[in-house]
């Protein structure tokens, strides 16, 4: 075991020495503009941390629910998880990305590119709001998401119905999403913080059977902070993830932070060699993204976290993981 661990670490060292060269520019594919609580830093915070990561393009939404700060508390939570108040399905929030979007000048909005997310998932009218938003600023929007079906706790705490990839209120989104050429970015965890089994993989796989022409971005690959806090790591993930890239050529995949540790990188920040085989074999299919909610101070730690990852990747693939592969996800008519 230790001579195992010295190898991989020498052969770590290796490839930054032999990587070492490689200067990556990014394209975020996981970025929220807004909170819980709807507020945000702003465009020239969120525009001057991509200028220092070397983020050049970016995907933008807001946060589909807003926290309720409840009469009995007298401090305002930080984060939906802080008490056990409801979250609420917040519509405005894509009014936010859209008015931000369009005071900027047009060289930096043609930086952004945005999804929307206002709406509630478990109501069938859904898709005539995103019909109607859609109707009103035809040239905005380029996807759609990020979507919150399964999502650790917060699905116990937002109101209403148990939010799932595979209802009928989803299935016509789906649809929407196909004939307007648009990503739908999904967030489905795949078990439960106290099951060791892919609880919840029939209610992903079931859109992506079902919806061939419809291109899913599977966020965090199913993987969440929460789960990983109880169980460690999921060693059915990778399994799984190569089963399903195999069956579903419309399936990408979102390598955001809380795929980075213990999946692509181990505990010493060496490269998973069955990570890098995964990602060779389907080099058009992966995806980085920073998950930064409001504020932007984190994006290039986020981003950056990443090169012992791509640097193990062969140097063409690692250029479209880290910015390529999601902007050829993004509508034909607007590349």
């Amino acid at each position: 075991m230790i001579a195992r661990t010295l190898a991989c670490m020498l052969l770590s060292g290796w490839l930054s020495q032999a990587a070492q060269a490689r200067d990556y520019q990014y394209s975020d594919a996981h970025l929220h503009y807004v909170d819980f609580f709807q507020e945000t830093e702003g465009m020239a915070a969120l525009i001057k941390a991509m200028d220092q990561a070397g983020v050049e393009h970016a995907m933008i939404s807001g946060i589909p629910v807003a926290k309720k700060w409840h009469e009995d508390e007298p401090k305002r939570p930080r984060y939906y998880a802080g008490d056990d108040a409801d979250a609420y399905w917040y519509s405005a929030t894509d009014t936010y990305v859209a008015a931000a979007l369009n005071r900027l000048a047009p060289e930096q909005r043609k930086r952004f590119h945005p999804f929307l997310s206002g709406f509630n998932p478990v109501d069938k009218n859904a898709v005539s709001h995103i019909e109607r938003m859609l109707d009103l600023d035809p040239e905005l929007w380029q996807g759609i998401g990020e979507v919150f079906t399964r999502h650790d706790d917060l699905t116990a705490l937002t109101s209403g119905e148990t939010p799932r990839a595979n209802n009928e209120a989803m299935a016509r989104i789906y649809h929407l999403a196909a004939e307007r050429d648009m990503p739908v970015l999904l967030h489905s965890n795949i078990t439960s913080k106290r099951e060791r089994n892919p609880l919840y993989l029939a209610e992903l796989e079931e859109p992506l059977r079902n919806h061939p022409h419809t291109r899913f971005i599977w966020a965090h690959a199913g993987s969440s902070a929460e789960i990983h806090r109880h169980q460690t790591r999921m060693d059915f993930l990778l399994p799984v993830l190569t089963r399903l890239l195999a069956d579903y050529p419309n399936l990408y995949v979102d390598l955001s932070w809380s795929v980075l540790q213990p999946y692509l990188l181990d505990e010493h920040g060496v490269p998973s060699p069955d990570w890098v085989a995964l990602v060779e074999r389907h080099p058009d299919r992966f995806m980085l993204g920073s998950d930064v909610v409001g504020r932007f101070g984190s994006l290039g730690e986020q981003m950056q976290g990443f090169k012992p990852f791509l640097d193990a990747l062969p140097e063409g693939v690692a250029n479209k993981v880290a910015r390529d592969n999601f902007l050829a996800v993004l509508p034909k008519h607007r590349k």
